[in-house]
């Protein structure tokens, strides 16, 4: 059996504040012996000849260059905004803030 006891799931609980039955603290103390073995059992497995991966094939990024296209602009921009300040768009506030 794992390390995690009813107490601490019911730390875990209280820190979370979750509210859990005596039936549910119960099955999650089981549940979480369960996932706590089965990590055991893996770190087992993996001798130190074996070296920490994070996935199982290599795997690498393809991207593209970064080259500027065709960029709008400014008038370009607001030509069809509903409404525009200071060469910017103008929207309505959200917020009950003063700018």
């Amino acid at each position: 059996m794992s390390e995690i006891s009813r107490a601490d799931v019911e730390h875990l609980a209280r820190l979370a504040h979750i509210a859990m039955t005596e039936e549910e603290l119960d099955k999650t103390v089981e549940e979480l012996g369960e996932i706590v073995d089965a990590v055991k059992t893996v770190q087992e497995a993996a001798g130190e000849d074996v070296p920490a991966t994070s996935h199982p094939l290599p795997l690498t990024n393809v991207f593209r260059e970064d080259v500027i296209g065709h960029t709008f602009t400014p008038e370009q921009s607001l030509a069809n905004a509903p409404d525009a300040d200071a060469g910017r768009f103008k929207v309505p506030a959200i917020l009950d803030e003063e700018a």
